[in-house]
């Protein structure tokens, strides 16, 4: 999503949340190894469910950032925030050309083509195309929020290349260690401190995504007793139990349906909720193979998978 020029030289990978900032470098040439990362403690109020609320304190800590970790002038790609990204499947006239598709979105969007906000970047992957039929699936976004992030970003001496969407860096993740197939009906569930993040996957592509913004975490993230803090919980397992009911009988009529469920994300008892899992959902729960996840904690991922936005098809493992 939103490639703006080909990586020549190192690139940095960062990823801001409302709790956290992270970044990873991988070797140019060899992506499973990692050759720098960091991490940054966000405090409350500076970021809120992916809005910059903050900026002159996010500023102040991400110039601390580029001088701790010498990243200034880095060129960088950064993760759009959960909470504006919409992905929709959207049928274009059959008879376009795939040159002409970008030109088109830019003229319907906004007239024809409707989103819940104005101004909008966008990608495209064509799902289908045939003599009768063209459907592409749509990434969008609001420009100011992404512009937002990518002017901070610019302030602090960082050179911002690429933007991508989280769900598409850990599907990438789990890509490249080969525990993916092209026909598999697949839910990516990111259990994060401060939200949830859940998309289905089919043929390798992004079929839909709901993000829960988790209020409560913040302030319950202290509490001894792990089953009162696991369970708020609840209410995801059940959303993503209605998530995957959607999937079957309003996507696919009942005639399939999520098949596995892949679970990462941040959350510090993401073990302990990955057991709750297992006993409640009839499907297999599976997080990243042992032999790709030792390289570096589980925490550092979704910048890890943001690292492999360029050539995943000659880095795959089998």
């Amino acid at each position: 999503m939103l490639n703006i020029v080909k990586p020549r030289h190192k690139i940095a990978n960062l990823v801001i949340k409302d709790h956290v900032i992270r970044y990873v470098e991988v070797k140019p040439h060899d992506p499973f190894s990692i050759h720098k990362y960091g991490e940054r403690e966000l405090p409350s109020g500076v970021i809120h469910d992916g809005k910059i609320l903050d900026r002159e304190t996010l500023e102040i800590i991400l110039e601390e950032c580029v001088s701790e970790w010498k990243l200034k002038h880095r060129r960088i790609r950064f993760i759009v925030p959960d909470s504006v990204v919409v992905i929709r499947q959207i049928p274009l006239p059959n008879d376009l050309e795939e040159d002409e598709i970008r030109g088109y979105l830019f003229m319907e969007l906004g007239a024809t083509i409707h989103l819940p906000f104005e101004d909008a970047v966008f990608d495209y992957v064509i799902l289908e195309k045939t003599e009768e039929k063209l459907t592409i699936l749509l990434f969008a976004a609001p420009e100011q929020a992404v512009m937002s992030y990518a002017d901070v970003l610019d302030v602090v001496k960082l050179r911002p290349i690429a933007a991508d969407v989280s769900p598409l860096c850990l599907y990438r993740l789990y890509y490249a260690a080969d525990q993916v197939k092209k026909d598999d009906h697949l839910l990516l569930v990111q259990m994060d401190v401060s939200a949830v993040n859940v998309s289905a996957f089919y043929q390798h592509k992004p079929v839909f995504m709901r993000h829960l913004l988790m209020e409560w975490q913040r302030e319950q993230h202290d509490m001894k007793q792990l089953e009162e803090l696991l369970q708020p919980f609840e209410d995801v397992y059940k959303e993503i139990e209605r998530m995957m009911s959607f999937y079957r009988f309003s996507i696919h009529q009942g005639n399939e349906q999520i098949k596995r469920v892949l679970l990462t994300g941040d959350h510090p008892h993401l073990s302990s909720i990955y057991q709750s899992m297992q006993e409640r959902f009839d499907v297999p729960i599976e997080r990243l193979s042992d032999k790709i996840a030792s390289v570096i904690d589980s925490r550092y991922h979704l910048a890890w998978g943001l690292g492999l936005k360029e050539g995943i098809h000659h880095v795959r493992r089998h």
